[in-house]
């Protein structure tokens, strides 16, 4: 079965700014039709929405997970700036048919993906947050894929031309990442 999962991190609301991400993510949450790198996955004709949403961390008030739990199954990990949010540190989750780990801060560049590799060896992709950069690599180690992706920030951009966040398209030995612009 293909799954579709929104992914979003560093969102730094407080309490009552919850309806300002849920704006910005009403056209993804509403329907995925149309994303450009996950044509030709299978299994997806009359899919609307998303089967679950990731917040890789820097939630900030525990409202914005209760927004986003309107549109789909909440997955969620501790960030830094989570002061009194109770969120495990790092989770494994399946879906799809693929094996999905979350952590925040996935630590320097120089390393990483041996370092994910070593923290979520069995995971299909690993997804972080903590930079704001929107990422998405493939690293391939004994025929095992893996990829890594940073949805970047969908509330503050920094220095990235855009906030951003990434939709995932999950089915066994399938997996498309789109990382998205929000305007």
């Amino acid at each position: 079965m293909t799954a579709r999962a929104l992914v979003v991190a560093d969102t730094h609301l407080g309490d009552g700014q919850a309806p300002r991400l849920i704006d910005r993510l009403r056209h993804l949450l509403d329907g995925l039709d149309g994303l450009d790198g996950l044509d030709g996955l299978d299994g997806l004709d009359g899919h609307d929405g998303v089967d679950a949403i990731f917040h890789a961390g820097d939630i900030v008030h525990p409202s914005v997970l209760g927004a986003l739990r309107e549109y789909a199954p909440v997955h969620a990990v501790l960030g830094n700036n989570d002061v009194g949010v109770r969120l495990p540190e790092r989770i494994e989750v399946e879906l799809g048919g693929c094996i999905i780990g979350m952590l925040h801060d996935s630590g320097p560049s120089a390393g990483r993906d041996r370092r994910l590799r070593r923290i979520f060896p069995g995971a299909d992709v690993v997804l972080f947050g903590h930079s704001h950069i929107p990422w998405h690599e493939t690293h391939v180690e004994r025929g095992h894929v893996q990829h890594h992706v940073n949805p970047g920030s969908a509330m503050q951009r920094r220095r990235q031309p855009a906030c951003t966040v990434a939709v995932l398209t999950l089915a066994p030995g399938a997996i498309g990442v789109e990382i998205v612009a929000l305007g």
